[in-house]
């Protein structure tokens, strides 16, 4: 068959091997596909360690970003809490809801009317 698969000729007497030659090629056979054998599981576990190494990698720089993109909507917040506080502040909103508006704001559009205040409580006798 091996002589068949690189074109030589088939048409010749092979003699058999001895039964020492024989366990001996079959021992260097058993061998090889061992050493062979090792060899590509080895290659399998690296190149499979490497892809996990990636993944892991890959999952590390996701949850950086997910940290950073937070980090900068919390100061957004901050900033936002900041601007609706200074607004409060000049409108004299914040008291309550609704909000009084300035009529520069509301250009002829009805104002809501401001909420009454609470009516001081009287101290009762004992």
């Amino acid at each position: 068959m091996q002589r068949r698969l690189i074109g030589r000729a088939t048409d010749i007497h092979i003699r058999p091997l001895n039964e020492e030659k024989a366990t001996q090629a079959a021992t260097d056979l058993l061998g090889e596909l061992f050493i062979f054998s090792m060899i590509t599981t080895d290659i399998d576990s690296h190149r499979s360690g490497n892809s996990e190494a990636r993944k892991e990698e890959a999952r590390n720089k996701a949850l950086e970003e997910i940290k950073e993109k937070m980090e900068e909507l919390e100061r957004e917040k901050q900033m936002m809490k900041l601007r609706v506080a200074e607004v409060e502040r000049v409108t004299g909103a914040g008291r309550g809801w609704p909000w009084v508006l300035p009529r520069a704001f509301t250009s002829g559009v009805a104002q809501a009317e401001p909420e009454p205040e609470p009516a001081a409580q009287q101290p009762t006798a004992a």
